[in-house]
């Protein structure tokens, strides 16, 4: 197994992609941190999955986009872990509005939870690492850090953020044996989709996607699970401050074209 006796944290784990993710690393060996914020029952039963595969998980309930508990949550890790091999930059959140209608509170909500706390993460697991021989982090991303999707400009703002900081990362820690690099799903079905409004209003938009992508279907969380882990592996050791973009080829046509 790839992390065995490995020390994993997954921000936003107790659901969706984030669960995927920290499922798939502890069936490679990885004891999980799995944070949450509001919902604890979710995180328990993720983290009872994981106790059932044979490894040790510890349930932190933290809101990353606060500066106080996102260190709160890198110190608790440390006096239950002992240390941290990978970070995962997970947890997301955002106010799904046009432009007109954003609010200073929505930016700094949004930027503070999927930026910010990357960046100050990062700053607090450096040394965690270190001080094991070196580690990994990757951020989750999303196609609207580069292209405009409706109702999405604070959080599209948020991931570009993190597609940069991705890179300066990158090459400030690959000194210190510490990997950073992103990755950025296509349209994965998650209940995360219904958040959205374009999804509420088109109750086909699902369907379209998968016939305009090449691959012939959407990305699924363990897709995404997959790619993580696989950054996370010493086979990935010279790939530095990339965001890894996976969506089965939709975004490659200038003008997507649905299957006939």
């Amino acid at each position: 197994m790839r992390f065995q006796d490995k020390v994993a944290l997954v921000t936003g784990s107790s659901r969706g992609i984030g669960r995927t993710i920290a499922l798939s690393l502890a069936r490679e060996g990885a004891d999980i941190a799995v944070n949450f914020f509001r919902n604890r029952e979710p995180a328990e039963q993720t983290a009872n999955e994981i106790r059932q595969l044979g490894r040790r998980a510890e349930v932190i309930r933290a809101n990353v986009g606060e500066l106080d508990e996102l260190e709160g949550l890198f110190a608790d890790i440390e006096d239950k872990f002992g240390g941290l091999d990978i970070f995962i930059s997970n947890a997301a959140s955002g106010y799904n509005r046009s432009v007109l209608e954003q609010r200073p509170k929505g930016w700094d909500w949004t930027m503070n939870i999927n930026a910010r706390a990357l960046l100050f993460g990062a700053q607090h697991a450096a040394p965690l690492m270190q001080a094991r021989g070196g580690g990994a982090i990757v951020s989750l991303s999303s196609p609207g850090a580069i292209r405009v999707i409706p109702d999405y400009v604070v959080v599209g703002a948020s991931k570009a953020a993190i597609e940069s900081l991705t890179r300066y990362l990158g090459v400030e820690f690959a000194p210190l044996g510490i990997r950073v690099n992103a990755v950025s799903p296509g349209l994965v079905e998650t209940e995360a989709l219904q958040h959205f409004n374009v999804i509420q209003e088109s109750v086909d938009i699902i369907e379209r996607a998968r016939r305009a992508t090449p691959a012939g279907r959407l990305v699924t969380p363990q897709d995404v699970a997959n790619l993580v882990a696989f950054l996370c592996s010493s086979e990935a050791e010279m790939i530095c401050g990339q965001t890894i973009i996976l969506d089965g080829g939709f975004h490659l046509p200038a003008q997507p074209v649905e299957a006939q």
